[in-house]
């Protein structure tokens, strides 16, 4: 069996989303009658070994995407309404159990803890590694309002991490990535540069200097606000050519092809390295 991990963006978006409602930015304004520059709640689809597993559960559809028997479980990043309000019609389904895991939050969102339904919760603790469907994944903090986790997922000789939602990154993680060096990482970046640090997620800035110190093969940028977008309409060709911006329905396979790495977006392949 090949040495092989698909990911697919669900959602790209912040908890606004794009279009923002009552917003006349020129994005909002196109986004509107052009649905390839909408973005929906930040998620996406791991594909590993025939088993999907769902990357926070933001989208308020998950019962029409997901049939039963179709998620082998779900890894949520944490508990604010716009990554986990899919779990609430999701819940009363009947049918198989949904493995959740999360961060040790007592709190949770609203009342998914007392009234689960058909979701198993089980709480993670960072730096905490365990094997989920042939894959190694390891916790890590992130920096956020609310309980956070990332995940680093190895599957055989590959590397990806997830980071969402976070400014910055908290000591232990710096030191986790630094040493693990993951050939992908999906990191948040909701803001264009500012002036002033932001509060609870990136701004562009952070997540250039977060990959200039992790040093991954390639950055992909999510959770994508519509100043940021307005912004890279003009200044997209600021970008690093290993870091670029998610789009809803992306799709990544990152496969090892005779001893090298080979990160294919959308499946044109972008690049191989050693």
């Amino acid at each position: 069996m090949p040495d092989r991990l698909s990911l697919k963006f669900l959602g790209t978006g912040n908890a606004p989303g794009v279009p923002v409602h009552g917003c006349r930015c020129e994005i909002c304004r196109m986004a509107v009658f052009n649905s390839e520059l909408r973005r929906e709640p930040c998620s996406a689809l791991l594909s590993v070994n025939g088993h999907d597993i769902l990357l926070d559960a933001g989208l308020p559809d998950l019962k029409q995407r997901f049939p039963d028997g179709a998620l082998h479980s779900i890894l949520l990043t944490h508990y604010h309404p716009d990554h986990v309000q899919g779990l609430f019609p999701l819940r009363w389904g009947v049918g198989k159990t949904i493995p959740v895991y999360g961060p040790d939050d007592a709190e949770g969102c609203g009342d998914l803890f007392k009234n689960p339904g058909i979701l198993a919760f089980s709480d993670l603790k960072p730096l905490q590694r365990f094997r989920l469907v042939g894959m190694a994944v390891t916790p890590v903090s992130l920096v956020h309002s609310k309980k956070t986790l990332g995940y680093c997922f190895e599957y055989r000789t590959i590397k990806l991490a997830y980071l969402t939602d976070t400014v910055g990154l908290p000591k232990p993680t710096w030191a986790f990535l630094r040493h693990w060096r993951p050939d992908l990482m999906i990191l948040d970046c909701s803001f264009p540069p500012q002036a002033n640090p932001p509060k609870n997620h990136n701004d562009l800035n952070l997540a250039l200097a977060i990959h200039a110190n992790i040093k991954p093969v390639r950055t992909i940028l999510t959770h994508i606000g519509h100043e940021l977008d307005v912004w890279l309409h003009e200044h997209r060709e600021c970008l690093p050519d290993d870091i670029s911006v998610a789009s809803d329905k992306d799709r990544i396979e990152l496969e090892m092809i005779g001893g090298d790495l080979a990160i294919n977006l959308n499946y044109p392949t972008i690049e191989a390295t050693s």
